[in-house]
């Protein structure tokens, strides 16, 4: 039953990430969700709530930055450049991606969005941040991560895609070393 249980879940998490990916929070209703999955209205709202609730535990879901925050702290600048570099040279469109690039602009998503930023990058950044400030230079951190997504979004996938990236990472770990150092670290 439990089994059952998670099979179902996966199914509606993964039809549903299909389909705001394809499509775009507005223009995708939880009937879609439940047909693309096999499963039935009511189910979805019942393991979910609302498409709003499952549009968020998708966003969580489908994260790939969550990898390089957890970890050694003192790796993390790395990690996060390595990240970062990767998306702008190879343009990687993750479904995560995607959905944001078609989330719209309601009210109700917006405050999605936020919650999934506050938790999802800066309170996980800040959290592993010794120090004062650390919420101050996980934002900072943030502001790299959310820019380099926008910037790929407006150049498209070749905006970097010729630069070195042992340099690109480098010059990406500096920005992050000194967002997330303590002050006067």
């Amino acid at each position: 039953m439990t089994r059952d249980r998670e099979a179902t879940g996966e199914r509606i998490l993964a039809a549903a990430a299909a389909l705001f990916a394809e499509h775009g929070y507005d223009q995708v209703t939880v009937r879609m969700i439940a047909s693309a999955a096999g499963a039935n209205v009511a189910l979805v709202n019942r393991y979910f709530g609302s498409k709003a609730n499952l549009f968020a535990t998708v966003l969580i879901t489908a994260s790939t930055v969550t990898a390089a925050i957890e970890g050694d702290p003192g790796r993390m600048p790395a990690r996060l450049a390595e990240h970062v570099a990767h998306r702008l040279r190879t343009g990687a469109s993750e479904p995560l991606v995607r959905m944001l690039d078609r989330a719209g602009t309601s009210p109700e998503i917006r405050a999605v969005l936020a919650a999934r930023v506050e938790a999802g990058l800066v309170d996980a950044i800040s959290a592993r941040l010794p120090g004062p400030q650390a919420r101050e230079r996980a934002l900072l951190a943030t502001v790299i991560i959310l820019g380099a997504g926008s910037l790929r979004r407006l150049l498209g996938p070749d905006g970097l895609h010729d630069a070195d990236p042992a340099v690109l990472e480098a010059r990406l770990e500096t920005a992050f070393r000194a967002c997330l150092a303590p002050p006067g670290g």
